[in-house]
C-alpha cells in the first residue's frame, strides 16, 4: 500500500503566565518566515504525542516549563500555514516564570488579553478569538466546515 500524502501535524500552546495579574499570555515573534506574533509551537515528532510535542515546542521557544490544561481545539483549514497543509492541536498552559526568545523566536513578550499584537502569523487571530470565548465562557472552540 502506498503511503498516503496528508497534512502536517503540529501543536500549539497559548501559554498563560499563573504568577501575573489577569493571567497575560506568551507569544512569540517568529524569526522565519512567515512573519508576525504567534503561539509558542510546532511540529510533532514521529513517536510523539500531540501533548508532548504542545510542552516541547513551548519549552524549546521560551524557556517555560507548561502544563496543559485544555484542548482548545483542531485548527485545519488547509490555508490556515502559507507554507503547506497543516493540522494543529492547540492547548490551553499555564507556567510560571519569565519567558526568553528560544530556537524559532526572534522575540518572546507577554500580552495582556486586552492588548493582544496586530500582526498575527498564520490563522492565530481565530485561534486567539477562540482563546478569549474559552476564557470568558469556558466553551472551546466551535467545528468549522468552511
Amino acid at each position: 500500500m502506498p503511503v498516503p500524502v496528508t497534512p502536517l501535524v503540529t501543536a500549539d500552546a497559548i501559554i498563560e503566565l499563573i504568577d501575573r495579574p489577569g493571567r497575560p499570555i506568551v507569544l512569540i515573534e517568529r524569526l522565519n518566515p512567515p512573519p508576525g506574533w504567534a503561539i509558542p509551537g510546532g511540529f510533532v515528532d514521529c513517536g510523539e504525542r500531540l501533548e508532548q510535542a504542545a510542552v516541547r515546542e513551548a519549552l524549546e521557544e521560551t524557556g517555560l516549563h507548561v502544563r496543559l490544561r485544555a484542548l482548545l481545539g483542531l485548527y485545519s483549514h488547509p490555508a490556515r500555514d502559507p507554507r503547506g497543509h497543516t493540522v494543529t492541536a492547540v492547548y490551553v498552559a499555564e507556567a510560571s516564570g519569565e519567558p526568553t526568545a528560544l530556537d524559532d523566536a526572534r522575540a518572546v513578550q507577554v500580552f495582556a488579553l486586552d492588548a493582544l499584537p496586530a500582526q498575527l502569523a498564520f490563522d492565530h487571530a481565530t485561534v486567539l478569538a477562540d482563546y478569549l470565548t474559552y476564557r470568558a465562557a469556558g466553551t472551546v472552540a466551535p467545528l468549522r466546515f468552511d
